[in-house]
């Protein structure tokens, strides 16, 4: 029924008792014929809460404040978000990042322990050669793996996105390290040029493995610290690489005490095997690291492939049968006698743990379930920022590639024996090298090392989360002209340690500085550029190649300006070459605009 309110109009009241009222109401008009409504400045003043159905304030906050707060208004502003800022111990998915990097590690390690005593080892294919001679075959030698990964690394990237990310990478740690193992008894130059061609050819694991850091670590706030671990493993393998290359390398000589002739190990007339084959020690290391390297990712990795994740693994299957075998021994020791520990699984439990491997069921109906995505029109797939991304990359791996090839061709190079301060030692007529020994090269291309892992860890990502990506790789990369520039300079100093070193260091630190900055950068810049994660591991792969194609033109044509330079007194001509070269990569990086678009499913989840 309904009662007159006291602005003559009508209120709808419940026709049944409180807890059983039904939706229905009857409503009466407002007014009622013959009275004149009643304005809202005449109407007496009644305090709701003085009602008898009135509801507290309490009470309607609780009502109203859902609303408020899951409907805001559109013209209010978004309130801010309290994210706290990315740190190393916040990165996720330790465990597989760390299998990832440990597999990036033994790459870089056996490729650098070869440049330490590689232009030792040219020497001893034919001692009668020229240093000029040399270091044109260092070029060649140290750009051969490139070359042929240059042509298959796309090749692989998209073999990737059909069978998987791991598959791949085992093949290129298998070949890797089946090349060591055969370089190391190489005894002619064109024997070890066609086995880094092989070696080369095989792998293309780079690009992949960037794939596969964006997939582990898909979240954005995270991936400036996750990308930036594979340089910083590379920072370490290019320590250790040299080191141990010039520490190994013609042990009979080098470890006289350990290998030679009434050693420790060498008998009375030493390791026959090590005198035939001077420079076997170093491969044979690095391909047993390899070999760890590959049990490692076979046991311990995770396919990270969106639609081939929850497909059968046969690493990942034995891993969780030996986890299952142990702890079921540890649990029949603990409940009963010795004799239990040594009993084979049953095949219950062999069937459950068959059926674990295969995930859930769910999660296979929908991985099999899932449509054949339709390929991208060429123009979608290649941007113009992926293009610009891959151009600059090119640039920056030329730069690095042809730096550290003409640094390991010039540091061992004899010194000139013309004296520094002759009329004819002037920055337009520069001859000769460092003529540093081998354990020597090794500790001042280990230097790179040295002075690069401080500043990954701890410079690039406090100035990176301040600047950005883009901004740093602008800022940073011209240290690296800066540093060709100089590098052909300290041939003019006194042939002293206490002016060599500091100098050399000095030159070293602005390469690493702009390294530091260039090299992850232009990798964040590729994977942000990617326009979706259906094309992911074929741009990663064409990046690799890009990456390939530098280092193969660079060290070749750095060998052989530094081979005509020293034929020319002119060393200093290939340096700022290069460096003009770097400069214009730089021009570069000023075209490219920085993806800052946070839709994971606009950009493909990358």
């Amino acid at each position: 029924m309904a009662r007159s309110t006291l602005d003559g109009g009508a209120e709808t009241v419940p026709l049944m008792p409180s807890g059983q009222q039904s939706e229905a109401s009857i409503s009466i008009p407002q007014t009622l014929p013959g009275e004149a409504k009643m304005s809202a400045d005449d109407r007496p003043y009644i305090n709701p809460e003085n009602t008898p159905h009135a509801r507290s304030s309490t009470e309607r906050e609780e009502e109203e404040a859902p609303l408020v707060q899951g409907f805001p208004h559109p013209s209010s502003p978004a309130a801010p978000t309290s994210q706290k800022p990315a740190s190393w111990a916040s990165l996720p998915q330790k465990g597989q990042l760390a299998i990832l990097i440990f597999a990036r590690f033994s790459e870089p390690l056996a490729q650098t322990s070869l440049m330490a005593y590689m232009f030792y080892q040219l020497r001893w294919f034919d001692p009668a050669l020229p240093d000029s001679t040399i270091s044109w075959q260092a070029g060649i030698l140290q750009a051969s793996f490139s070359a042929t990964q240059c042509f298959t690394a796309a090749l692989w990237g998209k073999a990737a996105d059909h069978v998987g990310r791991k598959p791949i990478v085992l093949l290129g740690l298998t070949s890797l390290c089946l090349s060591c193992f055969v370089y190391a008894f190489s005894t002619s130059f064109l024997f070890a040029v066609l086995v880094r061609c092989a070696g080369g050819a095989m792998n293309g694991n780079v690009g992949l493995m960037r794939t596969m850091i964006s997939e582990i670590v898909p979240d954005k706030q995270y991936q400036s610290r996750a990308f930036l671990l594979l340089p910083t493993f590379l920072n370490i393998g290019a320590i250790l690489g040299p080191i141990i290359g010039g520490f190994l390398a013609d042990p009979i000589h080098n470890l006289t005490r350990v290998f030679g002739p009434h050693s420790l190990f060498g008998g009375a007339d030493g390791l026959l095997w090590m005198e035939r084959w001077p420079f076997a020690l170093p491969g044979l290391f690095t391909g047993t690291v390899l070999l760890f390297a590959i049990l490692l990712v076979f046991l311990g990795l995770d396919e990270t492939h969106e639609h081939i994740k929850h497909e059968h693994d046969r690493g990942r299957k034995f891993t969780r049968y030996l986890r299952k075998r142990m702890s079921f021994r540890r649990t029949s020791t603990k409940e009963t006698s010795v004799e239990c520990e040594l009993e084979p699984l049953n095949a219950e439990a062999t069937e459950d743990l068959q059926a674990t491997d295969k995930g859930p069921p769910d999660a296979i109906e929908g991985a099999s379930a899932q449509p054949e995505l339709p390929n991208l029109s060429f123009r979608r797939t290649w941007t113009r920022n992926v293009l610009l991304s891959l151009l600059s990359h090119f640039f920056v791996i030329f730069n690095i590639a042809t730096f550290n090839s003409l640094l390991y061709t010039f540091l061992p190079t004899p010194r000139s024996p013309q004296p520094t301060d002759s009329p004819e030692s002037t920055a337009s007529h520069l001859t000769g090298g460092l003529g540093l020994s081998e354990s020597n090269v090794g500790l001042a291309t280990s230097l790179i090392g040295f002075l690069g892992f401080p500043l990954q860890l701890l410079l690039y990502p406090v100035l990176q989360s301040r600047y950005g990506t883009l901004k740093c790789y602008q800022i940073f990369l011209p240290f690296a002209a800066l540093a060709a520039f100089l590098v052909p300079m300290l041939v003019l100093l006194p042939n002293h340690p206490w002016a060599i070193w500091p100098s050399l260091a000095t030159v070293l630190a602005f390469e690493v500085l702009a390294s530091t900055f260039a090299l992850p950068g232009s990798i964040i810049l590729i994977n942000e550029s990617v326009p979706t994660a259906q094309v992911k591991g074929l741009i990663h792969g064409v990046g690799q190649s890009v990456a390939s194609a530098a280092k193969t033109v660079g060290p070749i044509l750095g060998g052989w300006g530094l081979s005509v330079g020293l034929q020319r007194n002119a060393v200093g001509t290939v340096w700022w070459t290069l460096g003009a070269v770097t400069l214009v990569g730089w021009s570069c990086a000023w075209a490219i605009r920085e993806e800052k678009e946070a839709d994971g499913e606009e950009k493909g989840n990358v």
